[in-house]
This record gives structure tokens, sequence and C-alpha cells, in this order.
């Protein structure tokens, strides 16, 4: 139930065209659905703006397919993560108008038409084309929650030419988020150009001294640029969602 379906009932209430008793029913129902292997939250889009999320990794794709329908027929907005071509193919058998970014992994519906007024651009940067999968759930996930995006892709400190030369991108963004492998350093280097929030997202990218992510998690973690945020390896959704609560300010 979004605010205005909430005020649509508080006016036939007002009019006597609805009980109180069907009233408390409607509220009831907001609050979550057991489903026996999984129990919806529906009143998270009340309390953080935005209705749960479907992680789908681990899941099988008919109970992928039964949480999405769960949440679609609320009207509410459909994100789901990591995604294989199978869940999204059991999701669009319930939901004709799902649509998958399998380059990212993600299933959506329900997506907003426009940007909401008066938000800030949310701006995706990626040190190289490797980090593109994670940015693109990045972008995704703002993009769902209402956000205007630009994005800035392959500037990495290899080049750092690349992103000197759209600078007026970087100073344009009202939230920055930087997606980056190997040694993890354009984040601080965008962290000190930039006075805006910048939230830093480590990839697994690179080779063996890598670790699979955990030298740039470091690297972030340790940055000497001031107010970088960073967010787990590989989580592009937490950072699409941090942006978004902070852009909402």
């Amino acid at each position: 139930m979004t605010k205005e379906e909430l005020k649509q009932l508080l006016q036939k209430y007002k009019r006597g065209t609805i009980s109180e008793q069907q009233i408390i029913e409607k509220f009831s129902a907001l609050q979550f659905e057991s489903l026996g292997f999984a129990t919806v939250d529906h009143h998270r889009q009340w309390r953080k703006g935005f209705p749960e999320v479907i992680l789908c990794e681990r899941k099988t794709p008919q109970q992928v397919a039964e949480i999405a329908s769960r949440i679609y027929k609320r009207g509410q907005p459909l994100l789901a993560t990591r995604a294989s071509v199978a869940h999204f193919n059991a999701v669009k058998r319930r939901i004709r108008n799902a649509h998958y970014y399998e380059f990212a992994g993600v299933i959506t519906a329900n997506e907003p038409k426009s940007p909401s007024p008066n938000r800030g651009v949310i701006l995706i940067v990626t040190a190289g084309t490797s980090d593109l999968p994670v940015a693109e759930e990045a972008a995704i996930t703002a993009r769902m929650m209402g956000n205007p995006i630009e994005k800035m892709y392959d500037v990495g400190v290899a080049g750092i030419h690349r992103l000197l030369s759209q600078s007026e991108k970087l100073i344009r963004a009202n939230v920055i988020i930087v997606v980056a492998g190997m040694e993890g350093a354009l984040p601080s280097v965008v962290g000190g150009l930039v006075d805006v929030p910048v939230i830093a997202v480590p990839t697994s990218v690179g080779y063996g001294a890598s670790f699979q992510g955990i030298t740039a998690l470091l690297a972030m973690l340790n940055s000497c640029a001031s107010g970088i945020t960073v967010v787990n390896i590989d989580n592009g959704f937490g950072a699409g969602f941090a942006a978004s609560l902070m852009n909402r300010t």
C-alpha cells in the first residue's frame, strides 16, 4: 500500500463506505505474509521507503517466482538480485511484464516511469569494464528507487586522464558510487576531488594477490580521502540502496 492508497482508504472511511473492521483487516495484511518457506515483509516499504528485495541466490526458481508474485500483486516495485535465467523464466510465467537484466543478474517489474522529483543525480563510476556487472546492479537498484542515474565507465587509475576529462559529471552528481577491483584505488581519487558522498564498492576482479576482492576492500577501508563509505565485496545492490537513502536528503 502506497501513501496515496492510504489517503484514499481514510477518505472512504470518512465517507462511511468502508468499516473500521475492514481497515483493521487491511492494515493487518500489510505487515507480512507467510509462504511456509519465506515470510514476505510487506511493511518494509513503509519503514524503508522501498519494498523487500529478493536475493535469488540459493533459492529455487519456484520460490523466487512465488515471492515475486506476492510483491507484484500489491503494486510494489519488484527487484530481485543475483538471478539466473532459470529464476527469470519462472518469474516471467507469473509476471508477464517482468524484465531481466542478464548482465547484472537482476529481475525487475513495476519499474518507475521517471525519477522522483527533486532528486539529485547518482553517478556510477567504474575502474574497468570487468567491474560492470556490479556497477549495473547498483545502477538498476538506484533507478528502481526513483533516482536519476548517470554513468562513467572504465576510467581507472591506469589512465587517470579518462576520469579527469569528464569532471563535469563528477561536479554534477549528488552521490557517487565508485566500483573497482584490483588495487581498489579509484574511490580515493574520486573522494579527493568532490564534496559529495562517495560509496566505494570493491569487486572480486583481479589476479591472485587481489584475494577475490579483499585487497580492494582493505584499500578502500584505509582510504586517506575523507568521508568514503565502503560496502561489501561485489555488493552493488547495497551501494545503490545506500546512495538512494543519501540522495533523499
